[in-house]
């Protein structure tokens, strides 16, 4: 018997080749006045840039453009939503990586109330946000975090007192994504690499997840399937394969789906506290910790051959396989190797080079979560995740 679940709505998805043209149109049939947030350099080295921008002037609206050149976080948000508070603004476009994603949604959520952000989000502030926003239109120039399918805005802070929370209404999602994989040519190879590896983390998380149902279940393994044939040849081939960057947007675009209704597992339980206290990239951390956390979640699981994630990591161990006819522990070890593999063959960086050291473990592990992740690590397991990456 399949047990109950719920499955909330997504935005309006215009997917494909050439569907950045769409967005004029598409933003003139909701108001005249555009705050357009993108990233430093993304939109104009995608060789896109002025067309974009033209054409939203073209359709004769006002436009206001705002940078986001980091991880967004309460000031850099709290800046833009007090500089647009009245001054009439009909739709926030967002067109860029998942830290502008989530600048955007931040943005468009915050202008309509009183107050910063930090009074919103989840485990901080006392206030409930009412779920008014301006309406919300994400274009994404990475394929990574899925940020253009979701109902939250992650934050950060970094520092001593640092942390990642989220912003989060059902009302948040967004009006419209537009994937444009030719948007994502021009992504540079190591941030293919690290936000692939991000959206490859969510999909096998979400996959495995104690919250995981049906739909999710589809949608990761198709996701999975679309790693496994994409993720290199996007790292390697990017800037001439469209195919590969086709395959990545859909996995990035599933992993999105996946996340926001199974939830995550250790990887990104680990991935808030290492982002909020030190400044690692989030698709490094996700990159760094999957293999460890895999290696030792399958060790943990082996000996529960009925376990519903066992079963699934042999699925998933099987569509990762270069063989094919052996013994179900054999392709697990194989997924486990295979994780190191790809890693290694995208150059992702240890936490060592961010100036993550041997003494922070404690910290870490501390402030770390195991959220739906199918079997919990001890201690040493997860001491040993982050030491074997420094």
């Amino acid at each position: 018997m399949i047990d109950s679940f719920q499955f909330s709505p997504l935005p309006e998805i215009l997917f494909g080749k050439g569907k950045r043209k769409e967005l004029p149109a598409a933003a003139r049939a909701i108001g005249t006045h555009v705050l357009l947030l993108t990233g430093s350099s993304s939109i104009h080295n995608s060789g896109h840039g002025d067309e974009i921008i033209l054409g939203l002037e073209k359709a004769r609206l006002q436009v206001s453009r705002e940078v986001i050149a980091h991880e967004p976080s309460p000031g850099v948000v709290d800046r833009i939503a007090e500089r647009f508070r009245g001054a009439d603004v009909q739709v926030v476009v967002a067109v860029g990586g998942g830290s502008v994603m989530d600048a955007g949604k931040a943005v468009s959520a915050m202008i309509p109330v009183e107050g910063g952000i930090t009074e919103y989000l989840e485990g901080m502030g006392g206030k409930e946000h009412p779920g008014t926003k301006i309406p919300f239109i994400a274009m994404p120039t990475t394929s990574g975090t899925g940020s253009e399918m979701t109902k939250n805005a992650v934050i950060s802070e970094v520092g001593e007192e640092g942390f990642k929370r989220s912003l989060r209404h059902d009302k948040f999602i967004p009006e419209l994504a537009i994937i444009d994989p030719e948007m994502m040519l021009s992504c540079p190879a190591r941030l293919t690499a690290t936000a692939g590896m991000d959206a490859f983390t969510q999909l096998l998380e979400s996959y495995v997840s104690t919250r995981s149902n049906p739909m999710t279940d589809a949608l990761a393994l198709q996701g999975l399937k679309q790693i496994k044939r994409f993720l290199l040849r996007a790292f390697l081939e990017g800037e001439q394969n469209l195919d590969a960057r086709s395959g990545m947007a859909l996995a990035a675009m599933f992993s999105g789906i996946a996340l926001a209704h199974a939830g995550l597992g250790l990887v990104h339980g680990f991935a808030s506290p290492l982002g909020g206290f030190y400044d690692i990239p989030h698709g490094v951390v996700c990159g760094s910790l999957m293999a460890p956390v895999f290696s030792h979640t399958i060790d943990n699981l082996i000996d529960q051959p009925e376990h519903p994630a066992l079963q699934k990591l042999i699925i998933v161990s099987k569509v990762f396989a270069d063989f094919k006819y052996k013994k179900e522990l054999e392709y697990l070890q194989a997924f486990k190797e295979k994780l190191i593999h790809i890693s290694n063959l995208l150059e992702i960086p240890r936490l060592s080079e961010y100036g993550f050291k041997e003494e922070f473990i404690p910290k870490i592990v501390e402030h770390s979560s195991h959220k739906f992740h199918p079997v919990k690590l001890s201690v040493d397991q997860m001491s040993e995740v982050l030491r074997s990456r420094i």
